[in-house]
């Protein structure tokens, strides 16, 4: 895998490796990957619910047709 590396401290790369190899993960940078991607998608997620909400309030108050 190409990519950058990043730094963590040794007992979140600990707490890491032992719940990767509890969770049936090939690896720590499988499971940091995973759990990543996941964190962001639901970032995202909320990213546009809170935009359609401020969209909704807008429209409320005139400002938006």
């Amino acid at each position: 895998m190409f990519g950058s590396k990043i730094k963590l401290s040794k007992d979140l790369i600990d707490r890491c490796r032992q719940y990767a190899k509890e969770a049936g993960y090939g690896s720590v940078e499988e499971f940091v990957s995973h759990t990543l991607e996941k964190e962001l998608r639901n970032v995202q997620q909320k990213t546009g619910k809170e935009r359609d909400e401020i969209m909704k309030r807008l429209k409320g108050l005139g400002y938006v047709e």
